[in-house]
């Protein structure tokens, strides 16, 4: 049942960024970030060791430099376009529509109270992490964050999440629908290169305790451990995307992102960038699916960083397909999920 107009409100849920690229700000974001225990998913104490003994320390300047190259004169990209998604939703629901982000601003906290004085009767928020897949460290810290913040407010309105969507038909339209205009130009390869996670989260994430990575088959073999693998997930996304856009057998590949150390997922988007252009593959087309918003792991690290380094290899035509953003068809889908919620 919906509940009577006026007393929904809507909220849009994604990773976050720093205030600003000062190091002062991205060493207290990345802080937050990273002292998460799902994102680092150690001890405590080893995990303030770790991050703020050594992590922080030696990554905040150089992480506020790449920051200082993707930032817009109206701050963050990330907090920019999902603005703009914001702005592009309202007009298609009748429930306002807030924004909060998993770290930094705009906070959880601060998200609820613009609500309820949009909507002092509010009695359900129907949330949506913008996150297509299953991780510990996107979906499942936002959902827990947004129901712990919701506890000790002891705020009364209802809390309704949005299941992560890598198989829906209207995300996966949309999706492929924006891709296909960068199919026209020649191209030798595409490469569907999604965020990295350490294969330890796939294994504590997979409900059977003895499915995921235990054959080289088991993401094509069906299992209830799906409904929270991240790699299937990403798998079965891809594999939707280039039946619907007729993408020929052996023109496309997945690889994965934004690696911190070893046992993540394989192959990697760095060494594949490399290696590629001596395959003979000299036209890549790439795209990050599991991001719907660009933010520094696609303006910085796969848009300029992995362009300097697939070309550097020999490569002749790099073309980043950007993320979804404030898409109309994407909009169009975020309000049908609503509607049916």
């Amino acid at each position: 049942m919906i509940a009577p107009t006026g007393k929904r409100a809507i909220l849009l849920m994604n990773l976050g960024s720093p205030d600003s690229t000062t190091t002062r700000d991205v060493r207290t974001y990345l802080m937050e970030f990273l002292m998460d225990k799902r994102v680092i998913d150690y001890p405590w104490l080893f995990r303030k060791i770790l991050v703020g003994g050594l992590i922080v320390p030696f990554r905040a300047a150089k992480s506020a430099e790449a920051y200082k190259t993707i930032w817009t004169k109206e701050g963050s990209p990330l907090i920019v376009l999902t603005r703009e998604l914001q702005q592009a939703l309202q007009p298609l629901v009748d429930e306002p529509v807030g924004i909060a982000m998993r770290y930094g601003n705009p906070s959880m906290d601060d998200a609820y109270r613009s609500l309820l004085k949009q909507v002092p009767q509010l009695e359900e928020v129907i949330a949506i992490p913008l996150y297509p897949h299953y991780a510990m460290a996107s979906y499942e810290t936002a959902v827990e964050y947004a129901r712990e913040i919701h506890r000790k407010n002891k705020y009364t309105f209802r809390l309704t999440f949005i299941k992560p969507f890598y198989n829906d038909p209207s995300y996966l339209k949309a999706l492929s629908e924006h891709i296909r205009p960068y199919l026209q130009k020649q191209y030798d390869h595409i490469l569907f290169s999604y965020h990295g996670v350490p294969a330890r989260h796939i294994r504590k994430s997979d409900p059977t305790g003895h499915h995921c990575l235990s054959s080289a088959t088991c993401c094509d073999t069906a299992s209830p451990a799906h409904a929270t693998c991240y790699r299937h997930q990403c798998f079965a996304t891809t594999r939707e995307v280039v039946r619907q856009l007729g993408i020929p057998e052996g023109k496309y590949s997945n690889s994965f992102q934004s690696r911190l150390g070893k046992g993540w997922l394989e192959p990697f988007t760095d060494i594949r960038l490399e290696e590629m252009p001596k395959e003979g593959i000299k036209r890549l087309l790439i795209l990050c699916p599991a991001f719907v918003s660009d933010c520094l792991e696609t303006l910085e690290e796969i848009a300029i960083r992995g362009k300097e380094a697939f070309l550097a290899a020999g490569g002749e035509e790099y073309t980043m397909i950007p993320c979804l953003n404030a898409d109309s068809q994407w909009a169009a889908a975020l309000a049908g999920w609503i509607k049916e919620a």
